[in-house]
């Protein structure tokens, strides 16, 4: 399994720094986990324009799906676009009205609205609450703590397992996405403090008190917010949790 990181900004795109997007790669087959802004720039560097054979979204704030908009009019108008080979349709994976509030997006008005709801380009499914097969991967979602619908995944590949928070604050849920995990991919947008908002996200600290109840292998930290101070979440992690922790890296591609 191969994780790449096309973006990793929390909550906004940083001065140089993508927001939420990332690569799960195994025997060939690419699932992208998130699509937010900037990020089809880095994938069409990276892997090509015509990479993704599934797109899983957490949920949809910008900073996590924008640039699906863009993605439709490659899908759309890309005179290579791709006719063999691939399905006509992308998969996309998200909260029950994910259709509509990416047609929403890519549409200004109520007449290109009306005229167009993406299923030219897309097959959108739910996040699948019980394990599914996307590709070579068993893929659970599971519904965590934040102010619009979203989902942490659980990705299993032969005896590897890869956990995503999503974004989230610490709720029940979270355990049993964790647990045991061999990678913990965990957003740690803050640093600890007592006049964070609750029920929106994790700090450096509670992604490290996760990844030790959960007695993951790997903690990698994500989603760190442009204004905070990155050598302050790792501290936080690293105090709690005493395995294996680093920060992700925009570009950066990880062998599991």
């Amino acid at each position: 399994m191969r994780l790449t990181i096309l973006g990793c900004a929390g909550s906004i795109p940083g001065p140089n720094t993508n927001a939420s997007g990332y690569l799960v790669e195994a025997d060939g087959y690419t699932l992208g986990l998130e699509l937010g802004n900037g990020t089809l720039s880095a994938l069409q560097a990276m892997r090509g324009p015509f990479a993704l054979d599934a797109l899983l979204l957490s949920h949809l704030h910008p900073d996590h799906c924008a640039d699906v908009a863009a993605l439709t009019v490659l899908h759309r108008y890309h005179p290579q676009r791709p006719t063999d080979g691939k399905p006509g349709r992308l998969p996309v994976y998200g909260p029950d009205d994910t259709a509509v509030r990416l047609a929403n997006l890519y549409a200004p008005n109520e007449r290109e609205r009306a005229e167009t709801d993406l299923a030219d380009v897309f097959e959108f499914h739910a996040m699948p609450r019980e394990p599914t097969r996307i590709g070579p991967f068993e893929v659970t979602a599971f519904p965590v703590l934040h102010p619009t619908p979203a989902f942490g995944v659980r990705i299993a590949y032969r005896d590897l397992t890869f956990a995503y928070t999503g974004d989230t604050d610490v709720c029940p849920e979270l355990d049993q996405l964790a647990a045991s995990a061999d990678v913990l991919l965990a957003e740690a947008t803050w640093t600890e403090s007592d006049d964070r908002p609750v029920g929106v996200h994790l700090s450096g600290a509670a992604a490290g008190e996760l990844a030790a109840r959960a007695g993951v292998r790997r903690l990698m930290l994500t989603h760190i917010a442009p204004w905070t101070d990155r050598a302050k979440i790792y501290a936080e992690a690293r105090t709690a949790y005493t395995g294996d922790v680093e920060l992700v890296e925009q570009g950066a591609v990880y062998e599991f």
